[in-house]
């Protein structure tokens, strides 16, 4: 198969043209001077997706200039961590929950704890609406429009391979989120003329021991007919590449691997160097964790959330050329300085 190039760079999604960077900050202005003394705690839904662990990192940065402790309680990829996370979080007495990276919807019966509590809830990835009042008792829902994440890499797909690609999709429908993204993955496809081969539903906490046999399986079944792989995170494509390379497939021609999220330092290095995934649509992990402690501190003190919906950017080996060693999608516009300035730090 002959790739192509689909465009150079980093690019923003959302307007589809080239840019190095935004330059000005988009986001909010003004809101609550700090809280003093509070005590946070992030559930993060497994801290082995790069995603969450990115996003971790931005909170625990913030929490810090912003002068908050803060606790990290790792639900290591199951359901019945994450409940037992949360409950550790209220033992914990907590002014302040994030709920990182799972679903509100299968935590339902535990944050109805957290509500009845009158402990405050933002979340990252907590469900499809983003943004403020999400469902669950969640004050803000932090996340770049998921639609648009997974319009971009299908558009990529198809500007890579043509109307004949065959691919692909990987989604876990454990969460909403990943179904809607992995629905909207294939209408792209579907409406422009390519075909999608399978529509493989397995979860992203197994993708350790799953992905190998599966892709072997794939591959038999479809042969060169299966030109792109498409996935709803990149965790899917940590463990895909050994087996392309032990049936003989080079990078170029096996299968193009893109994913509708989420930016992690792994994907970056396998897009840097030529191993087994071509694109990531990024999310600015870093800039999402400080309006995850943004967003906290306005519903700690009972003032209105932000709005503020970020922007993801097309990944390419073209564009992280151009960023030297970063293996991360950290825009260059001065968050960091407008959320001190709003917390008067």
């Amino acid at each position: 198969m002959q790739k192509r190039t689909f465009l150079a760079g980093l690019m923003a999604a959302t307007m589809m043209t080239a840019v190095p960077a935004l330059a000005e900050w988009d986001g909010p202005t003004s809101g609550p001077a700090a809280a003093e003394g509070k005590s946070i705690v992030v559930v993060a839904g497994d801290l082995k997706n790069g995603g969450i662990l990115g996003v971790t990192t931005g909170v625990e940065e913030a929490a810090e200039k912003i002068g908050w402790e803060v606790r990290v309680l790792d639900g290591a990829g199951s359901i019945q961590g994450r409940t037992a996370a949360i409950g550790q979080a209220l033992a914990l007495k907590a002014d302040g929950i994030i709920i990182n990276g799972f679903d509100a919807v299968e935590q339902q019966a535990a944050l109805e704890g957290v509500v009845d509590a009158g402990v405050p809830m933002v979340a990252w990835h907590s469900g499809p609406k983003i943004g403020c009042d999400a469902p669950g008792g969640i004050f803000a829902n932090v996340s770049t429009d998921a639609m648009t994440v997974s319009e971009v890499a299908a558009e990529w797909a198809l500007e890579d391979g043509g109307k004949d690609i065959g691919v692909v999709i990987f989604t876990d429908s454990t969460y909403q989120i990943a179904i809607d993204k992995a629905d909207r993955l294939k209408e792209t496809v579907e409406a422009a003329g390519g075909t999608v081969l399978e529509y493989v539903d397995t979860p992203i906490a197994d993708t350790s021991t799953r992905m190998g046999p599966l892709t072997t399986s794939l591959l038999q079944k479809y042969g060169e007919s299966w030109t792109h792989a498409l996935a709803i995170n990149d965790l899917y494509f940590d463990f895909m590449g050994p087996s392309l390379a032990a049936a003989g497939l080079s990078p170029d021609a096996g299968p193009q691997a893109g994913s509708a999220g989420d930016g992690s330092e792994a994907a970056f290095q396998r897009i840097r160097s030529n191993g087994y995934q071509a694109i990531t649509v990024a999310e600015p992990l870093n800039l999402q964790g400080w309006q995850l402690v943004d967003e906290l501190n306005r519903a700690i003190q009972g003032e209105a959330c932000s709005g503020y919906v970020t922007s993801p950017a097309l990944v390419t080996p073209e564009g992280l050329a151009k960023l030297g060693d970063s293996n991360a999608f950290d825009p260059d516009i001065p968050y960091r300085d407008a959320y001190a300035d709003i917390w008067g730090k």
